[in-house]
């Protein structure tokens, strides 16, 4: 299938470009490098540097190289700057995906596999949280991405778009062979910053020790970055014209704050030093999501463990240690 991967130089896009390709698909990325990376692209895909809101130039690329689906990861991603500069998130998070979706219709390109979150359900009804749960964002970042997928049900309806939209926490790893991986500047998600402490032996903070959990912190979802593109090219290979299909994607048991931090010092062999800091506002306790619609399908991860996954991670890390300007 020729495929089209939106945000195909970020994090997770690179990494769904390479299982794409081994997956027998051609890929074409298109990424206007704002916070991807170019050396992440693998190199037998086909790069184009641009921006998913041109929706002119999309609909040439789609025409130009027969795409036949999209796979659309280009979006911002920082809570908190969402709430800072909302306007910057819903240009790039809900007004270039509806250009995308124009350029899509006037190309006759009928299906997309959307990277969304599980943010879109805000604080959750119940733990694991389903598929069918009230969508109740509460930040701009979890709206935009709502806006999104309602965008993408009603293309459906109206146009017989054939869609899968995957919602998920946190993403975490990087290939085993620690060849891309994850390069944010600046670092906000938890385990490259431990790693990142740890290479620098800094301590590292944990951010409430009372909440209703066994070790008294934060449990959150955490799934390898392979794991999670293989679920979108499953997703993509299942999708038919004019049917919608919405999956969850997690570990279903999750991991705490300290669980993670003891996994980084099994992995590293580093002796990591932890700081305990009061309660950040408006964390809960735990947040999982259950992952059985896409198990149906016949996913399943390969890398379930945390050391594993910080392993790889940790690779990644001691070859790029500025990352992709290593």
């Amino acid at each position: 299938m020729n495929v089209l991967v939106t945000g195909g130089a970020g994090y997770i896009g690179s990494h769904a470009v390479r299982e794409l390709i081994r997956a027998g698909h051609t890929v074409t990325v298109l990424d206007n490098l704002s916070t991807g990376h170019r050396a992440a692209v693998d190199s037998r895909a086909h790069f184009v540097q641009g921006d998913t809101g041109d929706a002119v130039m999309v609909e040439r690329l789609l025409v130009d190289r027969r795409i036949e689906a999209v796979l659309h990861f280009a979006a911002f991603i920082e809570v908190g700057e969402s709430v800072q500069d909302p306007d910057k998130y819903y240009r790039n998070n809900f007004a270039s995906p509806l250009a995308l979706l124009g350029a899509m219709r006037a190309a006759d390109v009928r299906k997309i596999v959307f990277s969304s979150t599980a943010a879109v359900y805000g604080n959750p009804v119940r733990v694991p949280i389903q598929e069918d749960d009230v969508r109740a964002p509460i930040n701009p970042y979890g709206r935009s991405k709502m806006m999104t997928e309602m965008a993408i049900e009603d293309a459906s309806k109206a146009y017989g778009l054939g869609y899968a939209i995957l919602r998920y926490f946190n993403v975490a790893g990087a290939s085993p062979d620690g060849t891309i991986g994850e390069a944010h500047e600046p670092e906000s998600h938890l385990i490259p910053r431990i790693l990142m402490a740890a290479r620098e032996g800094r301590a590292v903070g944990i951010f409430g020790t009372d909440y209703a959990t066994p070790d008294g912190t934060c449990i959150r979802d955490y799934i390898h970055v392979v794991d999670l593109v293989n679920a979108h090219i499953l997703a993509l290979e299942k999708i038919e014209e004019g049917r919608d299909a919405v999956y969850n994607l997690g570990s279903e048991k999750g991991f705490s704050v300290r669980e993670v931090i003891d996994a980084c010092r099994a992995a590293t062999g580093l002796d990591i030093r932890a700081e305990e800091h009061p309660r950040r506002p408006g964390d809960p306790d735990r947040l999982i999501a259950s992952s059985s619609r896409v198990r149906a399908l016949g996913w399943e991860p390969q890398y379930p463990d945390m050391t594993t996954i910080i392993s790889h991670a940790w690779k990644w890390h001691q070859t790029h240690p500025r990352g992709y300007k290593s």
